[in-house]
């Protein structure tokens, strides 16, 4: 469905962004990421309080297969 957009002001974009406006038939990611974090590790603002008494983060991954990015051009 077509649709009519004003404008648009881009300040930046990484390597690996993706800009989108209107109709699309594919998006194909050329790269991947994995983060590992634990518990309370993406917190942001004033006078946060996180208690973690005991908390352990899972990096194992039996396949290593997440996203598979070979056939995007």
């Amino acid at each position: 469905m077509p649709a009519i957009v004003g404008v648009a002001q881009v300040i930046t974009l990484g390597n690996s962004s993706v800009f989108h406006i209107g109709d699309v038939y594919k998006i194909m990611p050329f790269a991947t990421a994995k983060t590992f974090s634990g518990a309370g590790s993406f917190n942001t603002g004033e006078q946060i309080d996180v208690q973690n008494r005991l908390s352990s983060t899972n990096v194992t991954d039996p396949d290593n297969i997440d996203q598979n990015i070979s056939l995007n051009m």
